[in-house]
């Protein structure tokens, strides 16, 4: 059975030394560019080479996350990075802009890739798809389940990575346009506003519902209990999610993991205490659930009630009074532990500074003690009291990470031989390294070296990651060696180790070359249309394609030369289909060979849209998050750089499909009606459900362009959604 990698998340350089003194194998962290996490602490470039050091040093593998999709003026800057990790020998990097993997894998072709879980790879055909590439990874969706996973895995020969604990995204990763849409902060930039962690006011065919429910903020993945599932059906890589978690959070988690990893290939079996389950709610949770992964219960899925960390629950108000809120334990607390009241109505927290027992200030409270603090709060008799932060845990995981506890075994030969120098000879299992001493070994005069002394001397390794596990000693009898020899040794081959831990990969770099076809068309508009009434309105208009995305609808039109079947955003299964095809996700792309590209493929820059033309894509439809002034520059590299326009299309809607999910909420909420919401800011959306998925609208007031200013940028298609009486009057 194959031990799988054990991959951990650091945000900042304290962060990193705990993921690897808790016992990952890897780390992900990112840099102050280009990564999906732009409000984690991130690396600086001496940060970052720090970081590399420490953690191969350790034998532990390095992945960057430059995991962003890309605007055309910023592929410089970018490329200077790739460099720059490259050089500093990071050991894979996680991308997601299909036209920056193009690039790097032309320019850098020994420099590992993986595909980042925001190029929405969750199915057998995503994943031959990155494995044609020449990806050695892919990060599987956290939509993915096991089922999909074990199939995967029998049936491709690539390196398969799965989220394992952590935050949920509520749509599929790369394919959320909310924050970008409403408040221009984009997922897919890593700057997400995390609108699934906001309040919103839910409708039912116009009747409220609810009122500011977390209706899409998910509970957090726990796979512990399962984690031999993953490991049967060989998973090469369990993936913890949290770049923005503080580093206590980040050791104790992987410390459980790598226990119960462990435990599973040695027993079978693993075990987690209830102490050890309290801590872990402690540190950070917001209830936990299985996930898609292992098929849990919608109402198992979802914490409507509060998208925050909830820790774990130890007494019940009994008064309030003046700012004073007296509670029952029924769990210790003690002073500068973090408390939150659960309130009927609001939700409050601090640290206890001060706490009361009848009247005097006490430094802790015990099961059954009735304890008083101060917290401002419209607070009820019955509100549950939760400790969200113990102060004596983080005292003991701090101490922890900070006695640098995880050590690399050597072994150790040595040879000490009357007339010759000492030949001390080590290794890790992997590298071997020999050092030849000052000084040629004399016999004794009066007291011999014994071979105790010797041992004593070469396990003096201090601060350094190594422990000797193991010496043999071959030496002759009544020798005299100065100690400071032995000491010479022990530092010289230590050092000599380090230095072949620090691995170093050849720089290999070749140009970047790549030619495309020309499939330049005159301008004009395409429509996309959701039933037969739609589609009679516009049969007669001068148009270039009819994009149809329900299946019966297309079979019914699809006598018209102009009719195009839009594959879906989420492909579960791959069926042969004749007729012109748009693709909307990877797999598709490299499965059915299509004609046209969606939107969902998120095209922001020249590289890309040659490769989608290379992969035979007659017409390339650019992201929705791109302005004007950004197609415009698109268009110029593109033309300067392959000495030929694009044949580009934009899609145009007052409705944008913002949220594409697996989370079935007319089902969650019991309803087979028309479901919409508003959030606190008055924006506005329409929650429908397509087969197995539901999708969300984002209801916009206004178009902001008009389409025909789009073919000034140059751009030959506008593809018009909405139909409706303006969409008429620009067909006309």
């Amino acid at each position: 059975m194959k031990k799988p990698e054990l991959l951990s998340p650091a945000g900042n350089m304290e962060c990193l030394k705990a993921a690897i003194q808790g016992g990952c194998d890897a780390v992900y962290l990112g840099g102050y560019a280009f990564g999906a996490r732009s409000f984690a602490g991130n690396f600086s470039d001496e940060e970052m080479k720090e970081a590399i050091t420490y953690a191969h040093l350790y034998g532990v593998k390095v992945y960057v996350t430059v995991n962003t999709l890309v605007y055309e003026n910023e592929v410089p800057r970018f490329m200077d990075y790739i460099d720059f990790l490259y050089r500093n020998q990071v050991d894979a990097i996680l991308v997601q802009d299909l036209g920056m993997m193009d690039l790097i894998r032309k320019t850098y072709p020994d420099f590992e890739m993986h595909a980042s879980t925001q190029m929405h790879i969750h199915n057998l055909e995503g994943v031959k798809a990155v494995e044609k590439l020449g990806l050695k990874r892919a990060v599987l969706a956290r939509e993915t389940d096991i089922d999909m996973i074990r199939e995967i895995k029998q049936n491709s020969h690539i390196e398969l990575e799965i989220f394992v604990h952590g935050a949920l995204c509520f749509c599929y990763s790369g394919q959320c346009l909310m924050s970008s849409m409403i408040g221009g902060r984009s997922g897919n930039r890593g700057t997400c506003a995390q609108c699934c962690r906001m309040p919103y006011t839910l409708y039912e065919d116009g009747k409220k519902i609810n009122q500011d429910d977390y209706i899409l903020s998910p509970k957090d993945l726990n796979s512990l209990e399962h984690i031999g599932k993953l490991i049967e059906i060989g998973v090469d890589s369990l993936k913890i999610e949290g770049r923005m978690k503080r580093p206590e959070y980040v050791y104790y988690v992987t410390h459980l993991y790598r226990k119960a990893i462990d435990e599973y290939i040695d027993k079978k079996t693993v075990t987690i205490t209830q102490q050890e389950w309290d801590t872990l709610k402690k540190l950070f949770h917001r209830e936990f659930t299985k996930g898609f992964l292992f098929h849990e219960k919608l109402e198992d899925w979802l914490n409507p009630t509060r998208p925050n960390h909830i820790g774990i629950p130890v007494g019940k108000v009994i008064q309030t009074k003046k700012g004073m809120v007296t509670c029952k334990l029924s769990y210790p607390v003690h002073q500068n532990d973090g408390i939150r009241i659960l309130g009927t109505n609001e939700d409050n927290g601090c640290i206890l500074n001060k706490i009361y027992k009848k009247q005097k200030l006490v430094n802790s409270g015990n099961v059954g003690d009735e304890i008083t603090f101060y917290l401002k709060g419209n607070f009820e008799v019955g509100d549950t009291l939760v400790l969200t932060s113990d102060e004596s845990d983080l005292s003991m995981i701090q101490h922890w990470i900070q006695s640098n506890s995880r050590k690399v075994s050597i072994q150790g030969h040595i040879t000490i031989q009357i007339g010759k120098p000492i030949i001390y000879h080590i290794t890790d299992g992997i590298h071997e390294v020999t050092v030849t001493g000052h000084v040629e070994v004399m016999p004794a005069q009066n007291a011999p070296l014994s071979k105790e002394r010797i041992q004593v001397q070469l396990e003096k390794l201090g601060d350094s990651i190594y422990t000797l596990e193991t010496l043999t000693i071959d030496m002759d009898d009544l020798i005299f060696v100065p100690i400071q020899e032995l000491n010479y040794l022990r530092r010289e081959s230590t050092e000599k180790l380090n230095q072949a831990r620090l691995y170093k990969r050849p720089y290999h770099k070749e140009a970047y070359q790549v030619e495309v076809q020309s499939y330049q068309e005159e301008p004009g508009y395409t429509v996309c249309i959701h039933d037969k009434t739609s589609y009679l309105a516009v049969k007669d208009k001068k148009i270039k394609q009819i994009y149809i995305e329900d299946e019966a609808l297309y079979q019914e039109c699809k006598e018209d030369p102009r009719v195009v079947f839009t594959l879906p955003r989420v492909m579960t299964k791959f069926e042969p289909k004749t007729g012109i095809l748009q693709a909307s996700e990877l797999g598709s792309l490299f499965y059915y060979h299509p004609t046209y590209s969606n939107f969902s493929l998120n095209v922001t820059n020249s590289y890309t849209v040659a490769f989608l033309t290379n992969c035979g894509v007659k017409r390339v439809m650019l992201s929705m998050e791109l302005t004007n002034a950004q197609i415009k520059e698109l268009v110029e590299a593109y033309q300067t750089r392959y000495h030929c326009l694009p044949n580009l299309e934009y899609y145009l809607t007052k409705t944008p499909e913002v949220m594409i999910t697996k989370f079935d909420l007319p089902t969650y909420f019991h309803t087979n009606k028309k479901l919409s919401m508003i959030d606190q800011k008055g924006h506005s959306f329409q929650i429908r459900k397509l087969g197995d998925l539901t999708h969300i609208d984002y209801q916009k007031d206004i178009i902001e362009e008009t389409p025909k200013s789009l073919f000034d940028v140059p751009i030959s298609t506008v593809c018009l959604n909405d139909f409706d009486q303006k969409m008429l009057d620009f067909l006309a």
